[in-house]
């Protein structure tokens, strides 16, 4: 199974890829990062409450004394790596903040070390430095540093890395105690009711007459949320976390050639390395999985 759940993890990764387009929509039409957020979260919540409804009404019930694991997965890592990813994406660009996002693996390695007692091996530091050195070729931070990223991007970017780790730390503990869909509904949940009060959305109900809000919106909400967070959860279960942070890193890749198709942003020699450095460290978590 551990390699199917590699599979399913990278199929989160390539959906994630794809978030800049839902963004960059909402963003466009006035939406700030905080309410871009708020739209993500808030359909997620109503689609997965929904759904785990009709399929399996029985993964509703939670213990309240278990609120802690969702106030980590929901609060501490969605909202605030979500916040400072979509940051990232405003005062960088795509590349670069998905590369910021990608020292996730290094932060989960150090937690997964601390709270789970999971051993550093060699092979999974050297996936995590290869997918590292990878990622930054791929962004334009090596050689030489080409790209120039301000101060609050960098902030962000690494803020995004260390909340995205968070979810795998929290999500492996709640995993213990409930299945992967009751997990992501009720981390989108909390997520939904912490932001939704101090977002200032409805200030902005005039922008949601437009159709192409509502499309932004439910592809943010539902194809690079909903599906890709389900099928990282499931993964998860499978596997340590810091296997799945590495073979996640398959979305800075996605999002490179997001950024040259549809954003204009070209792929240069050392990008196309960096692409092969993290398809190759991908590639060797999933045979270890196995």
């Amino acid at each position: 199974m551990g390699r199917w759940a590699c599979w399913l993890i990278a199929a989160a990764a390539m959906l994630w890829g794809i978030i800049a387009v839902f963004v960059k929509g909402l963003a466009a039409y006035g939406f700030s990062p905080i309410q871009v957020v708020a739209v993500r979260v808030a359909v997620s919540a109503v689609g997965l409450v929904a759904y785990t409804a009709a399929a399996d009404r029985k993964a509703l019930v939670v213990r309240p004394a278990d609120g802690g694991y969702f106030i980590g997965t929901g609060i501490v890592s969605i909202i605030f790596f979500n916040w400072c990813y979509f940051t990232a994406i405003e005062t960088t660009s795509v590349g670069v903040a998905a590369v910021l996002l990608y020292t996730a693996p290094a932060f989960v390695a150090v937690l997964s070390r601390v709270v789970f007692g999971e051993r550093i091996t060699g092979r999974k530091a050297a996936a995590v430095a290869v997918t590292f050195v990878g990622c930054a070729l791929v962004a334009g931070l090596l050689p030489g540093f080409s790209g120039a990223v301000r101060p609050l991007g960098l902030l962000a970017g690494l803020g995004a890395g260390l909340g995205y780790a968070l979810y795998s730390i929290f999500g492996k503990l709640a995993l213990k105690r409930y299945g992967a869909l009751t997990v992501t509904t009720y981390t989108f949940v909390f997520a939904a009711a912490a932001i939704l009060p101090f977002s200032g959305l409805w200030d902005q109900r005039a922008l949601f007459a437009a159709w192409q809000v509502w499309w932004y919106g439910a592809g943010l909400g539902v194809v690079s949320t909903v599906l890709a967070y389900l099928l990282y959860t499931v993964g998860l279960k499978y596997v340590e976390p810091g296997r799945a942070a590495v073979t996640a890193t398959l979305e800075p890749l996605v999002a490179a050639a997001l950024g040259a198709a549809v954003f204009g942003e070209a792929l240069t020699g050392w990008q196309l390395a960096g692409m092969a450095l993290v398809i190759a460290a991908v590639a060797g978590v999933q045979e270890r999985a196995g």
